[in-house]
């Protein structure tokens, strides 16, 4: 094919997929320097790609508030005007690669495995369902239809993710109003999740939680929307323990994670952004192939998940729910695991 000079790549789902897609900007850039990348997203998700270095323009998708459904015809009109000559619909939905369609890009990629697939005509034939790769590497096997081969690995994957220096004061207000002083080590811990997977069970997090107060010597952050305030709340087991759910936006939040050495969670999108800033991170995954750290586990060189010890013949997500599963799961592995990444905790 020719080689792409004004590329949209869409990714209008969630935070840890948008944090997964964000190395293609890279590679695309390295091939093709003067190829212009845009990224069509959620607003929600912006604060992802502020000051990306491989970014040259971003897109949000326009929806009806009421439902947060795409809409037709105001993408349509944005997408057609932009001129688009390659379009990578690495997150598939009807309205975008209908429009992507109907705006004539010449080069549209994306899955063959959909009913409106017909839409595409670079087809990519692999079954993510399969949790064959890493989600990040699916999207990295999109770009060999612009003839782009890379191998990635979690000991080279660059994210380029940035921080923006402007929260600082807001930030540290916030900390000073909790008591929260960072000049020690600093572990984040994120009870919660977008429901999207199986969650480590709440009792566990206050095991593991009560556990890292005896055993480090630490800062103890619990992070979270503002929905998951009671859960969070029910891990500050003592005045070591700080809450700070509800109280900082995306940006904030990203700029709070580059300040911490260890970030806990489920599988989750905040996982991801710390991932990204090559932050250590413990994730709690099930065994259940639909939300397998296989395809959605932390990227990165400083990674680590714990699962559930018993292993399951074709598991699924209500099969492991009913089953508890993730009880399974041993907090003194975990925190074992913590003292041995680094020494000077104790």
């Amino acid at each position: 094919m020719n080689n792409p000079k004004n590329l949209l790549i869409v990714r209008t789902d969630r935070i840890g997929d948008l944090v997964l897609t964000l190395p293609l900007a890279e590679v695309i850039k390295k091939h093709y320097p003067d190829c212009k990348v845009t990224f069509l997203i959620r607003e929600y998700t912006k604060e992802i790609l502020f000051n990306h270095p491989f970014i040259d323009e971003v897109i949000l998708v326009k929806t009806k508030k009421e439902q947060n459904t795409i809409t037709f015809l105001d993408n349509y009109k944005i997408i057609k005007e932009k001129n688009f000559d390659t379009v990578i619909v690495v997150s598939p939905r009807l309205i975008i690669s209908l429009i992507a369609f109907l705006s004539r890009i010449n080069f549209r990629i994306g899955t063959s495995y959909r009913w409106y697939s017909f839409l595409f005509n670079k087809k990519v034939y692999i079954h993510r369902k399969y949790a064959e790769k890493h989600e990040l590497e699916f999207n990295l096997e999109m770009l060999k239809k612009i003839d782009i081969t890379e191998n990635i690995f979690p000991k080279n994957i660059s994210y380029s993710l940035q921080v923006n220096s402007k929260n600082k004061n807001r930030v540290e207000q916030i900390l000073f109003s909790k008591n929260i002083s960072l000049t020690k080590p600093t572990f984040i811990i994120h009870p919660g999740s977008g429901g999207s997977s199986i969650d480590l069970p709440l009792s566990k997090f206050i095991d593991l939680t009560t556990k890292v107060t005896n055993d480090f010597d630490t800062e103890i952050i619990i992070t979270g929307n503002k929905n998951e305030n009671v859960i969070c709340n029910s891990l500050v087991i003592n005045n070591k323990v700080k809450n700070l759910a509800g109280e900082l936006n995306l940006s904030e939040l990203i700029y709070l994670i580059n300040k911490c050495y260890l970030f806990i969670s489920n599988s989750t999108g905040p996982l991801h952004i710390a991932a990204a800033l090559n932050k250590y991170v413990i994730g709690f995954y099930p065994n259940s192939l639909a939300c397998s750290y296989k395809r959605w586990g932390p990227y990165g060189s400083r990674t680590k998940v714990f699962t559930p010890q018993q292993e399951c013949k074709n598991c699924k997500m209500e099969q492991c729910s009913n089953e508890d599963c993730m009880n399974n799961i041993d907090i003194n592995d975990v925190i074992n695991y913590i003292k041995n990444i680094n020494n000077n905790f104790s």
